[in-house]
């Protein structure tokens, strides 16, 4: 659900993922409809980070 999101509308994806700041300048982006497709590949990338810190915090806690 997050990816469509992230494609969709990447500004809003920022703001799920707690950065709030990343998701105002993405929207400013995302106005442009050149910038669109920039603001979506970023936004992708930031929710595959986003998964992969919080895979990391889960292996550590578990020790």
């Amino acid at each position: 659900m997050r990816l469509l999101l992230a494609i969709f509308l990447p500004w809003l994806q920022f703001f799920t993922i707690g950065r709030p700041f990343a998701g105002i300048i993405c929207l400013v982006l995302q106005i442009t409809l050149i910038g669109w497709i920039p603001a979506a590949i970023w936004s992708v990338y930031a929710l595959s980070e986003y998964k992969t810190d919080r895979k990391i915090a889960r292996a550590v806690a578990g020790r």
